[in-house]
């Protein structure tokens, strides 16, 4: 099992500026390559402050230039915000920039707050007609000529320019969680990725068992690669109460996602309070505790176990999802520490 790093530039206010958060990102995602990392993902969202990347392409043409060997995901675009020419073409420059590392993941998006700015209004739950013919649409501009008829989108004749290093195509990846999006990710020959959120390793397995029927529902294709991105932080082994600063921080997390989620106030500047505590008094998985053992928190000891578990059960891939509202500071000791006491017990 190899490892990844998932990085936003995230704020909660305006104490630390948009250009401390730049120079954050790339020291560590410079840090996950010499730690032996494949990949360091980067993603998409618009006008919110606490997920900050309104394209994952420029950040990650940067870091092609400052790294060597780590590979650069977009991960993931989203397909209702982008023409496949488009996504083609800025896909397939960032692997020439590269030379040849460059890596997608493509989802349908969640938030009807960006629906709502960037797709005039479109229910995000549509967003996933958007996904199944983007995908097949990409493949074949990278491939050269290409006229698209479809329900969404229609031109003449065309094709990426540039085209890609990597043949015949580079990696892609589908962001899924329900049996469908496992089986179109599979057919299609895409790799998968799917999040626990805030439910335990029995979700990591239930996930793991969509991944293997749509496997199995396709012999026609060769497996794909499963990824598991989780909220991760590794504190010192003689720090009894070391998990509870980054189990605050991600209830703090996901409290804002749900108020982002709820779509129902107007953010000022793009920070949105989080949704109060009371709202989740009868929501135990909330909890600091609770997250405490769903989260990937603990000593060095207490994670190389679980990952353990992970890598006996097929997964190929797990990405350290580094965004949790830590200071830069201690998401930096968390990240030495897993690249220090974690990495060396899987190599």
């Amino acid at each position: 099992m190899r490892f990844s790093l998932f990085v936003h530039m995230e704020r909660q206010d305006e104490k630390v500026s948009h250009r401390e958060q730049f120079e954050s990102l790339a020291e560590l995602a410079l840090m996950a390559e010499a730690g032996g990392f494949g990949t360091v993902w980067i993603g998409e969202h618009h006008a919110m402050e606490y997920t900050i990347s309104p394209s994952p392409m420029p950040l990650l043409a940067y870091l092609a230039a400052r790294t060597s060997t780590i590979r650069l995901g977009a991960g993931t675009i989203i397909a209702p915000f982008w023409h496949p020419i488009r996504a083609a073409g800025e896909c397939a420059l960032l692997d020439v920039i590269s030379n040849g590392r460059m890596e997608v993941g493509l989802a349908r998006g969640a938030y009807q707050f960006e629906f709502d700015r960037m797709a005039g209004g479109l229910s995000a739950r549509d967003g996933g007609k958007h996904l199944r013919e983007l995908v097949p649409a990409v493949r074949a501009l990278w491939q050269g000529d290409y006229a698209h008829d479809g329900e969404i989108w229609q031109f003449p004749t065309a094709t990426s320019v540039p085209k890609p290093v990597q043949q015949p195509t580079p990696p892609m990846w589908i962001a899924a969680r329900d049996p469908a999006s496992h089986d179109f990710a599979v057919a299609q020959g895409c790799n998968v990725m799917v999040t626990p959120l805030m439910k335990g390793d029995e979700e990591v397995v239930a996930l793991k068992g969509k991944f293997d029927t749509a496997v199995a529902n396709h012999p026609e294709v060769p497996r794909p690669e499963l990824m598991v991105l989780r909220h991760t932080h590794v504190h010192a082994a003689g720090d009894a109460d070391g998990w509870r600063p980054a189990a605050e921080a991600i209830n703090r997390f996901y409290r804002t996602f749900d108020a982002w989620f709820g779509n129902s106030t107007t953010p000022e500047n793009g920070f949105l309070a989080p949704s109060p505590e009371a709202k989740f008094a009868q929501r135990p998985e909330f909890a600091p505790e609770a997250l405490r053992e769903t989260a990937m928190i603990g000593t060095p000891a207490e994670v190389i176990e679980r990952l353990r578990a992970y890598e006996e059960l097929g997964v190929d891939e797990y990405s350290f999802w580094i965004d949790t509202g830590l200071s830069h500071e201690e998401k930096r000791a968390s990240l030495e520490r897993f690249i220090e006491e974690v990495v060396p017990a899987f190599r």
